[in-house]
């Protein structure tokens, strides 16, 4: 451990995404933890206008990936500190490209026979408001719209008339070509996050807001989180054994998070995973930790360990 901790460990945030705000602040909180933990040399590296080439003359031995949506969760970062043969955190190419594309994942969630919700995939170029109809009714009068390749629930909203499903897939298709059309769940909202092969204690998220939004995540006082999550002991098991198993599903590793619902016949609903989730120290992952043992410091060290 000894010359892990001596390593030239670069945090990467900040970028160019939607999500570059809440980037910003994980960033700092790891590369604060990341000292704390004892790494002796870590830098703080933007990567809006930065050369990735810079890594290597900057003798960068190990890459802390906070990035979090487009170019730093998708696999595209990923793929290129891999060609200037440089480690990083986190999943690798295809793993964090799936999970970034809630369609792709949920097509493997279905064909690997895990539970998630109805869906339907609507592409701008072959969309008509003449077909909103259609989809509702076939995904039971009321869906959730959610571009493709968004994180943090951006571009996100509810539909439950014909007129509000073409409002929300014109918004939709301001972020992606391709939007997620999923049926409504009624229910409670969960978190697992994922550490190596374990699965951390699950969350549960209650926000008077009608769903888990952008709002509720980042911006409100009234959120309230539970862990422990008030399940029973096998409930509790089987949710952190499912997240498990969709985390393999698509071919993420190292850490993570898997979110879900619990609908109104008690059932599990998986509905995406975050390859690099929130990191400061309110964030899901850290309370999570928190309560198995592992304080902020400890969690990010434990991160970069798994990435060697």
């Amino acid at each position: 451990m000894t010359n892990l901790l001596a390593q030239k460990l670069a945090v990467l945030y900040g970028g160019n995404s939607a999500e570059r705000d809440v980037s910003l602040a994980s960033g700092k909180a790891v590369a604060a933890g990341l000292e704390k933990a004892g790494f002796t040399d870590v830098v703080l590296i933007d990567t809006k206008d930065f050369d990735l080439h810079k890594l290597v003359e900057m003798n960068v031995t190990r890459v802390f990936i906070a990035l979090h949506g487009r170019g730093g969760e998708d696999g595209s970062l990923q793929g290129a500190l891999e060609f200037l043969g440089v480690p990083y955190t986190g999943s690798g190419v295809l793993g964090s490209a799936l999970a970034m594309d809630k369609i792709k994942t949920k097509q493997i969630l279905q064909a690997v026979n895990l539970p998630t919700a109805p869906f339907a995939i609507v592409n701008k170029a072959e969309f008509s408001e003449e077909n909103a109809p259609a989809i509702l009714d076939e995904l039971g009068g009321k869906a959730m719209v959610k571009p493709a390749c968004e994180g943090s629930s951006i571009g996100m909203s509810i539909a439950h008339t014909s007129d509000a499903l073409n409002h929300a897939l014109t918004n939709a298709f301001d972020f992606d070509d391709d939007v997620l059309v999923e049926a409504w769940i009624d229910g409670l909202e969960y978190t697992v996050a994922i550490l190596g092969d374990d699965a951390l204690p699950a969350i549960h998220m209650q926000t008077p807001n009608e769903f888990y939004d952008y709002q509720a995540k980042y911006q409100s006082t009234a959120t309230q989180y539970h862990c422990p999550a008030g399940l029973t002991d096998e409930d509790e098991q089987d949710l952190r054994n499912l997240a498990v198993k969709a985390f393999k599903a698509v071919g993420t590793k190292g850490w993570g998070r898997v979110d879900f619902m619990r609908d109104n016949q008690d059932q599990w609903q998986i509905l995406e995973i975050n390859t690099v989730p929130g990191m400061t120290e309110t964030s899901l992952v850290p309370k999570a930790a928190k309560v198995q043992g592992l304080d902020f410091s400890q969690l990010v060290k434990r991160i970069v360990e798994l990435s060697v």
